[in-house]
Order: structure tokens, then sequence, then C-alpha cells
């Protein structure tokens, strides 16, 4: 059976070198886009990939975009929920539009990716659902606070469901977590800074300009897009069993170390909550 994968936020950085590197090795891969027209044009030689329309704030989309998965191919075998975007705001400063807007797409827009696409995935074999976190899905940092509240609440969502998924549908449930990314992500962050004001002359500016220069230094090399895209690969196609967290690089592991010296993987919590609540 030709294996098939749907990834979102896939137009650029995590998501566009995931796509690449499956389309490469063979598998089908639906690449969600809001620019279909000019990804599609841009790749058109390269065999196997297919972008399509995933606005993941809105439920019809995720919808029509599944359709059109289903009415190709029938089943999915890995659902890859990677759109997001980060945000550096503290608490006092951010409006409550912004806050709504992070968490519409970072939490929000998951759920409504994992709805459209489970029916797919139980027609898999096998089925793998995988998201996108962070090492601030762990770890609470200064000023985004905002941004790990969205990826906390993604990590609570995606540890819930593996608890019933695989023993229940045969899906493995995997948080991918990076640290700093070497793409327009942080870039988008920054820009945004600038673009609503730049560093605000509050109270916060000199925690915040430290906070900045502090990053700066700590990841002056940062993982590459590609590099992330090969853990993936390795994932999905090597390690038996999946993990329910995965690092990507030694940098984001040793980020979180304290919060994950005794259960690396997240396997164990995890099977003893489903043994507690389900003995299964």
């Amino acid at each position: 059976m030709n294996k098939i994968i749907a990834i979102t936020g896939a137009s650029s950085g995590i998501g566009l070198a995931t796509a690449l590197q499956f389309s490469e090795i063979g598998w089908t891969v639906y690449a969600g886009t809001r620019n279909v027209e000019r990804d599609q044009e841009k790749y058109s030689q390269q065999a196997n990939l297919h972008f399509i329309e995933m606005e993941v704030t809105s439920p019809e989309s995720m919808e029509n975009a599944f359709g059109v998965i289903e009415k190709n191919h029938g089943h999915l075998d890995v659902l890859f929920c990677n759109a997001g975007f980060g945000f550096l705001r503290a608490l006092g400063q951010a409006t409550m539009e912004e806050i709504h807007n992070v968490f519409d797409t970072n939490v929000y827009g998951v759920m409504h990716t994992i709805r459209a696409g489970l029916p797919l995935l139980r027609k898999s074999d096998a089925g793998h659902l995988i998201a996108t976190t962070s090492v601030g899905g762990l770890v609470g940092q200064p000023f985004n606070e905002i941004y790990c509240a969205a990826k906390f609440a993604v990590e609570g969502l995606l540890e819930s469901l593996a608890t019933y998924y695989k023993p229940t549908f045969n899906i493995d449930v995997t948080l991918l977590e990076p640290g700093a990314i070497a793409t327009n992500f942080n870039s988008t962050v920054l820009g945004h800074v600038q673009k609503t004001g730049g560093i605000l002359e509050d109270e916060y500016k000199p925690i915040i300009t430290q906070y900045l220069d502090t990053f700066a230094k700590r990841n002056s090399v940062p993982q590459t897009s590609e590099s992330v895209a090969e853990v993936m690969v390795k994932l999905v196609t090597e390690l038996d069993p999946k993990p329910l967290r995965i690092r990507t690089s030694e940098a984001a592991e040793a980020f979180v170390q304290y919060k994950v010296s005794q259960d690396p993987t997240g396997l164990d919590g995890m099977l003893n909550t489903r043994k507690l609540h389900l003995n299964r």
C-alpha cells in the first residue's frame, strides 16, 4: 500500500523540508499551504509532492483537504500537525486579539487538523499522529508565556490522545520538540515585534533586551529545518516503539533535561497513565 503523509504549515521551514524529504523517499505527500499555485509551480519537478490548501484555523478548509486525500487514496498513514507561529510579548503587553490569534493557529488549528484527519488515519494499517510543539512546550520561558501556554496545551492534548489512540485505533502519537530553528519562524517573531511598535518603552524593556541578547548568543548556530526533517523521517520509518516525545537536537535535549531526565521519551509516564485509567 502506498504510504501517504499530510503536513500542515508546509510552505516553508520544517514543514517544507519534511515534505521534500518524504517525497524523495517515495511517499505521497500532501503539503498544506495557503498559496497552492505559487508553491506547486515552484516545486513542479518534485515527484510525489502535492500542495493543497490547508487553512488550519478553518474547520471547513481542513475537511475539504482531507476529503481530497480520501477520494484519491482512501487512507492516511501519517498526519503531521506542523502549522504554527511564535509570539514574543509579555502577557501584560499583548492584546487579547493577539492572544486569540496565537491560540487559533497553534492550539485550535491542531485540533481542527486532528478532527478532520482522524477518520483517514484510522483507515491506515498503522497510523501515526505527530505535532510540532517546542522545548517551549515543556519549559516556560520569559516573554514567551503566551506561546509556551499554547504549546503546553498541545503537549497535554497529544499526551492525552496517546493514552488510548494506540490500543484503540493502532495510531501512534508523537510530539516533535525542536529548539531554535534557522527558519523564517524566528524572523517572523521578531518582525511582529517590530510591526507592533518594537521593544516597548516600559518596565519590561530592560528584561526583554537582556533576553534577546542572551537568546542570540545561545542560539548563534541554530538547527536547520532540513536536520529536523531528517529526525522526522527516522521517527516515522525507523524508530520502534514510537516515542511520545522526541527532541530534534542535542541543544534541545540539554535545554529540557531537568524536566525529562526520568522519562526522556515520555512513554513510561503515558503507559502508566493508560494502565491506571484503562487497565491496558
